[in-house]
């Protein structure tokens, strides 16, 4: 790791949150899908299975922020073989090794950063949670075309179980399994996040008749860093909705 950072490339969107909210003057370069902060001012690498390497290189970072799931490792050997180092999360649950708290800490304090504020408010939002009344079975589909869905081991699965909803595919080998919405286990409920793909109301509900759908947003679900607070205060009546 360097000895000091001050500028900071990030190949994932939520990193890049997560950095522009804590020190914006550190980001120098982000992809073309780093929505967030909307005012974002930097220059484009494109995206995050298609980093443009010898941009970032140019950009000269004194680190490239990336994450296991998101980033290709072809693409992260060949910025470190250019002399960029590349600090990579993975990040699968809330709490514990790799949850996402206190693995945002961590890349944040390789970034030469002290834990923000906002970091807090999310940790405390989240614990300040009861424990749900009840439980549902739910399938979350994230792309159609073919179908695919949250399977094992993923943060979004992990989301939901603390606001007490079970992924019936959760015990599937793949973590993003192709899935039959006509063979699925017993489900009371379908989430359908914004993102990747955009499920809408008249884009999704139709495939899953007689189960009530939840629309949610992709970035309170699946995004960690500063949206985890809104998702704490938001997600659980959106769920309980789904009636």
């Amino acid at each position: 790791m360097p000895a000091e950072v001050r500028r900071v490339v990030s190949i994932v969107p939520s990193l890049t949150e997560a950095v522009a909210a804590s020190a914006p003057g550190l980001l120098v370069g982000a992809t073309d899908w780093c929505t967030h902060p909307a005012d974002l001012d930097v220059p484009r690498i494109k995206g995050t299975k298609n980093p443009d390497v010898d941009a970032i290189i140019a950009l000269t970072p004194d680190l490239v922020l990336a994450n296991q799931e998101e980033n290709r490792l072809p693409d992260l050997d060949a910025l470190r073989a250019a002399g960029a180092p590349v600090y990579v999360t993975d990040v699968r649950t809330l709490d514990g090794e790799h949850g996402a708290f206190d693995s945002l800490a961590r890349m944040l304090a390789a970034c030469g950063l002290d834990e923000p504020d906002w970091l807090r408010k999310a940790r405390d939002a989240w614990a300040a949670l009861p424990e749900p009344a009840q439980r549902r079975r739910a399938v979350t589909p994230i792309w159609r075309k073919p179908w695919m869905a949250l399977g094992r081991d993923t943060f979004a699965g992990a989301v939901l179980a603390r606001l007490g909803v079970d992924n019936v595919l959760a015990d599937d080998p793949e973590r993003y399994p192709r899935f039959n919405p006509d063979a699925l286990p017993d489900h009371d409920l379908v989430v359908l996040p914004d993102e990747p793909y955009l499920f809408t109301a008249d884009d999704g509900p139709e495939a899953f008749p007689g189960v009530p759908p939840a629309l949610v947003s992709g970035r309170l679900l699946t995004w960690y860093g500063p949206s985890l607070a809104e998702a704490a205060h938001e997600l659980p009546g959106v769920l309980a909705a789904a009636r």
